[in-house]
This record gives C-alpha cells, sequence and structure tokens, in this order.
C-alpha cells in the first residue's frame, strides 16, 4: 500500500516493545491489564467492563479499517505479553499532521520505559517514513505527570482549550496541545533515545 499512513499492516517495534495493528482478539489479552482504574483517571475513556473494552477494542479496529486511525496493540517483548494500547489518530495528508495518542499501559508497564519506546517509534515512524511537518499531543490539564513528560522530551507546549472534552465522570476537561515539528524531530530523538538508553519513564 501506498499514501498517507494507508499500511494498515505496519509494525513498529525495538528491543523492548513491539507495536502490531489491533485486532478484536486482543480483547481477551488486554483484559489481563485493563482494570486498573488509575489508568482512566485522565482517560476519555473509562474502561471498568469487558463489554467495555470491547467496544474500545472495536472502535480502535474500525478506525484504523476506515484510515481515520492506525490503532496498535503494544507487546512487551521481555515477556511476550499484551501490555496495552496507542495509535496515531486525527491523520491529515494534506497538512501532514498526525496526532499520537490514546496510550495506555498496564500498571506493571508504567516507568519501565516502555511508554518512552512507544513515542519514539510512533514519531519516528511519522518524520522519517510518513514525511509529517507535525505530531501533536494532547493532555488533560490536571495530568501534571504527562505535561511534565512532554516538556521533557523536548515538546512544545501550545495552550489550553478551555472545556473542551465531557470526562467520563462528568468533568469538563482543559485539554493542552503540544506539538513536535520536523525541523524539532531531531532534538527530541535524541532525548527520546537518552530516556531509553537510561531505561526510564517518559510521555504519557
Amino acid at each position: 500500500m501506498s499514501g498517507f499512513f494507508s499500511d494498515r499492516s505496519v509494525v513498529l517495534e525495538d528491543e523492548g516493545v513491539l507495536l502490531r495493528p489491533i485486532v478484536a482478539a486482543d480483547v481477551d489479552a488486554l483484559a489481563r491489564v485493563a482494570f486498573d482504574p488509575a489508568i482512566w483517571k485522565f482517560f476519555v475513556t473509562s474502561i471498568q467492563t469487558r463489554e467495555d473494552l470491547q467496544r474500545f477494542v472495536e472502535e480502535a479496529v474500525e478506525s484504523t479499517r476506515a484510515g481515520t486511525a492506525l490503532a496498535f496493540t503494544v507487546v512487551d517483548k521481555a515477556s511476550g505479553t499484551v501490555a496495552g494500547s496507542t495509535r496515531f489518530g486525527n491523520l491529515s495528508a494534506r497538512d501532514q499532521r498526525v496526532e499520537v495518542g490514546w496510550t495506555w499501559l498496564g500498571r506493571g508497564f508504567q516507568g519501565t520505559g516502555a511508554n518512552t519506546r512507544c513515542k519514539r517509534l510512533l514519531m519516528a515512524y511519522a518524520f522519517e517514513q510518513q514525511g509529517v511537518q507535525r505530531t501533536e499531543f494532547k493532555t488533560d490539564v490536571l495530568n501534571q505527570p504527562a505535561r511534565r513528560a512532554l516538556l521533557k522530551v523536548g515538546c512544545t507546549e501550545e495552550g489550553v482549550l478551555r472545556s473542551h472534552t465531557l470526562m467520563p465522570g462528568g468533568r469538563r476537561r482543559d485539554t493542552l496541545y503540544y506539538s513536535v515539528l520536523a525541523a524539532e524531530w531531531p532534538d527530541v530523538k535524541r532525548r527520546l533515545d537518552a530516556l531509553v538508553t537510561r531505561g526510564g519513564g517518559g510521555p504519557c
């Protein structure tokens, strides 16, 4: 397949993680790590039941099939087990722009460097293979760990969209946008490489 993010079978991997296209059959493996309320504290979706998780996976599979996203299941290579999920979304071929997000990992994989590895693989694919000019991220203004991590790797904080998203508990979330531009990618890549080498946690 050719074209902007049109390869629906792409697999991204390094020494620590493998990102493969999410499939409906991943529900069982994801269920082993998904039902921790702390994962979903700042997430726009709340996964509390198997039915919630199945809907999440079905939406990810369908959006990938429709070409509006490219969703992955994250596999921890050391253990061979499924760790969570991440994706590209808001694809814009005309603007050469993509969002990186929808990322969650089971508690046992948080703070291990897996998230940093995912972000590095995703951004490298976007900038180096798809020729994007901008990757963007967004997070809850209350999510201080994610905000610190995004700034740490060199993302630029762009501003707050007030009352942007209705959260599952009824709160209206203020959303912060961040970006990395193509010209900034080499420096961000170096920062991510350094974090991966140290094995520490990274952007949420």
